[in-house]
């Protein structure tokens, strides 16, 4: 087992009389980054929190590694970011992405580069109310990966991007958490074939696993790597898993 493994074994969680996952097994090979994809309210989110920590499960356990994840982001080893971006409304942009590294107490390097990375080049100085949704959703990407973490985890992360930034960031962020353990909650199929190196798909709730595509694809993941044949047969795939998951 590598250090970064993530390791669900038969988690559930209820709340209240409502079972939001089921019995999940899965082992998340470190380094590597996976999608969960399902129906809207399927547990996707629910499961990426308990692999946070941010949730207890009902039943079950998770490791990473031989840690829990609350030990894991103690040492600042995990970072998340959320659908909601959450930045502190007092702190810049710039401040706000400090903040990632200042957490997890770790150097804080790279802030300028990621400003530039994700879009906000001008924008450093300006706080979260100067910002459009999609401005302030840049922001906390940009915070989630300024520390480096071990473990990184993605809640639907492009979703109040524009089509056009958010092409942009499918291609050029990827570099960024190459050998990190990734985890991705995304509704968008070609997003998930494109970005990870394996497909979960989960049922209605409770989310249950239905499908576990892994994605081999030859050449550099981008835009005109959509196109090939190759990609399009494995977003069929995924797509006939979640009608099934309908």
């Amino acid at each position: 087992m590598l250090p970064g493994d993530i390791i669900c074994n038969q988690v559930s969680k209820r709340f209240g009389e409502t079972e939001a996952v089921a019995a999940i097994s899965l082992t998340l090979a470190a380094g590597r980054t996976t999608a969960l994809v399902g129906p809207s309210g399927c547990g996707k989110s629910t499961l990426l929190r308990m692999i946070a920590g941010l949730e207890e499960a009902s039943e079950g356990t998770i490791r990473i590694g031989q840690e829990t994840p609350r030990a894991l982001a103690k040492r600042g080893a995990l970072s998340m970011a959320f659908q909601d971006p959450s930045l502190l409304p007092w702190r810049s942009v710039r401040g706000n992405i400090a903040l990632g590294a200042k957490l997890a107490r770790k150097p804080v390097q790279g802030v300028e580069e990621l400003i530039t990375l994700v879009g906000l080049d001008g924008f450093g100085g300006h706080r979260p109310a100067e910002l459009s949704g999609g401005m302030r959703q840049r922001a906390a990407i940009a915070r989630a990966l300024v520390s480096k973490p071990e473990v990184l985890l993605l809640d639907e992360p492009f979703a109040a991007v524009d089509a056009i930034t958010r092409a942009r960031l499918n291609a050029e962020l990827p570099a960024l958490w190459h050998n990190t353990t990734t985890v991705l909650v995304t509704h968008a199929v070609i997003e998930a074939v494109l970005l990870a190196d394996r497909v979960v798909v989960l049922s209605q709730r409770p989310a249950r696993v239905i499908a576990d595509i892994e994605v081999v694809l030859d050449g550099p993941r981008n835009e005109a790597m959509t196109r090939t044949t190759a990609f399009k047969n494995l977003c069929d795939e995924v797509l006939t898993a979640l009608e099934d998951a309908a």
